[in-house]
């Protein structure tokens, strides 16, 4: 009665199910990172997996967690895995019981005095597993110009997931590019945001879409500073967070200073837009008599709150642009 069966689970013995893992419509898939206090999600380009990326060892590009490449798979694969191997298995058990009832019942005498029957309901189940779907696109694409692997993360990477390289330039534009399509899809996001949660809820999401850029990039520069400054010795603790001293650190390295690589109005206005990053940062954007005092911005009066702007962003992403090919100019130079 059970013969079916009893074929179908010595063939399953020692038997694994493999579970498609598809790429992208661009070929990137997913990848997460296995420690359990980061789990940072990322894409890498499938040909570069297979080809570039080695076995013993994957890096995460946000913690530099290491890893051999089989801890990489993304929780939501794994948990599709588990759901596509029960669904065989399930499957290949429900089609030897169907069989082998179909079998025992066409053994049966229909003149026979007793007669048995065996049923199993249900049509014939699946055997074979359905590829998860990769998440949706990443905004940042990038390739390590140390080993030319191709990965694609959200928000920033400080780490190639190939071989681990750390690059101070790169790292600094992706998060400049980062913070300029933050800027660009405040629309889009304003009017999905209209139509599901409403005015209320869309302004105010989007005020605080535009205000983080400001902070964005002032760490960004920060930590562009930091590791660029590491060949000539260690910087105050944060002290590139501060216009003045930071321009001051580098005129004792190179012999120059911002003044060398902005004009007096564009360093006014950084100045301006570095104030802003700390008053919505410690005051809650609320102008105060010392952001009145240290900005020179007499847009404003005591008590108001800042407005931050699309061309504020801009402006701090142009002029932090300005001062990376001054510094990276006169450390090659140096």
């Amino acid at each position: 009665m059970f013969e079916d069966l009893i074929k179908e689970m010595e063939r399953m013995n020692g038997q694994s199910v493999s579970v498609v893992i598809e790429s992208d419509e661009k070929g990137y898939i997913d990848k997460q990172c296995p420690n359990e206090d980061c789990e940072f999600i990322f894409k890498v380009n499938e040909e570069d997996w297979a080809n570039i990326f080695k076995d013993e060892a994957v890096w995460c590009p946000f913690c530099r967690h290491e890893d051999p490449s089989d801890q990489w798979f993304t929780i939501e694969q794994v948990e599709h895995a588990k759901a596509e191997a029960f669904a065989v298995i399930q499957g290949k058990i429900h089609n030897s019981l169907l069989s082998g009832a179909q079998k025992f019942n066409g053994r049966q005498s229909k003149n026979s005095f007793i007669s048995m029957s065996m049923k199993v309901t249900g049509g014939s189940k699946r055997t074979h597993t359905i590829p998860a779907k990769a998440a949706d696109l990443m905004q940042l694409e990038i390739q390590c110009e140390n080993c030319e692997s191709r990965f694609s993360v959200v928000g920033s990477a400080y780490f190639c997931p190939a071989c681990g390289h750390n690059s101070v330039t790169r790292t600094f534009r992706d998060s400049l590019r980062k913070i300029r399509a933050k800027k660009d899809s405040v629309g889009v996001v304003k009017q999905a945001l209209i139509e599901t949660a409403g005015k209320d809820e869309a302004e105010l999401t989007c005020r605080s879409l535009i205000e983080t850029c400001i902070s964005d990039g002032v760490v960004a520069f920060q930590k562009y500073c930091e590791g660029m400054y590491d060949v000539f010795g260690k910087a105050p603790f944060n002290a590139f967070q501060r216009l003045e001293q930071a321009s001051e650190l580098w005129k004792k390295a190179v012999q120059k200073g911002f003044d060398e690589w902005m004009s007096k109005d564009e360093i006014n206005l950084l100045r301006i837009l570095y104030q802003k990053r700390h008053l919505l940062a410690h005051n809650e954007g609320i102008v105060d008599e010392k952001y009145l005092e240290k900005s020179g911005d007499n847009k404003y009066k005591e008590g108001q709150r800042l407005i931050i702007s699309a061309n504020d962003v801009e402006n701090l992403v142009v002029c932090l642009e300005k001062l990376s090919i001054g510094i990276e100019e006169a450390c090659s130079d140096a």
